[in-house]
């Protein structure tokens, strides 16, 4: 725990351009997401359909989420706890940060049992929420495999994460694709390719709302 400490990409700002394919219960499509950051502060999100036509733009907080949607003219206000209610985890603002920028996520000291083979350690941890299987590279302690199920039987909730195509971001390593799978009764899948990205240059987060704006 105390490497995976340790190796946390620190930051001040972000920004990326994220190629998207998702596909759940309603469907699968894909877009190119527009990312930025300030560390601890904002996550602002702009999402682009196929056709180069921008649909949502998001602005999260530590405490609020609001979502425009710009097909449909409306924004919505919704507190943090939105997140979890889309993606059925419990995502909070720095969660949610830690996912985007590739660090660990849901780290428990509470080591119950590791294996340690030639190319990896898997080490088992349990939370307060979930059972977390965390795969490791040896060697330089890259994740590779993170998965998450719920403590709770009842639930059946998972979330698996895979990190790959690592480069050398200078003083840390940075998972350019990474997939997410979240189940528990409906399945979502998502395919993430990091296109452009740098950490600590000058960003602003644009969200100016229309007078035409309805509340959605």
């Amino acid at each position: 725990v105390d490497s995976l400490n340790q190796k946390r990409i620190d930051f001040n700002t972000f920004s990326a351009k994220i190629k998207v394919d998702y596909e759940g219960k309603d469907g699968g499509d894909q877009a190119t997401a527009y990312v930025r950051i300030q560390k601890d502060s904002v996550i602002w999100m702009s999402l682009t359909g196929a056709l180069g036509i921008e649909g949502y733009r998001l602005m999260i907080s530590k405490d609020s989420f609001r979502l425009m949607n710009k097909l449909q003219k409306t924004i919505q206000y919704r507190s943090i706890a939105y997140l979890q209610e889309i993606t059925e985890v419990p995502f909070d603002f720095y969660s949610l940060q830690d996912v985007i920028i590739g660090n660990p996520v849901f780290i428990d000291s509470n080591i119950v049992s590791y294996k340690n083979t030639e190319s990896e350690l898997l080490v088992l941890m349990i939370g307060n929420v979930f059972k977390h299987l965390l795969t490791l590279e040896n060697g330089d302690r890259r994740i590779t495999h993170s998965k998450l199920d719920d403590i709770n039987p009842i639930r059946n909730r998972t979330c698996d994460i895979t990190y790959e195509s690592y480069e050398n971001a200078g003083d840390f390593y940075f998972s350019t694709k990474r997939r997410i799978s979240v189940a528990e009764k409906s399945k979502l899948d998502i395919n993430i390719e990091f296109k452009q990205y740098s950490f600590n240059k000058p960003q602003d987060y644009p969200f100016n709302i229309p007078k035409n704006y309805k509340r959605g």
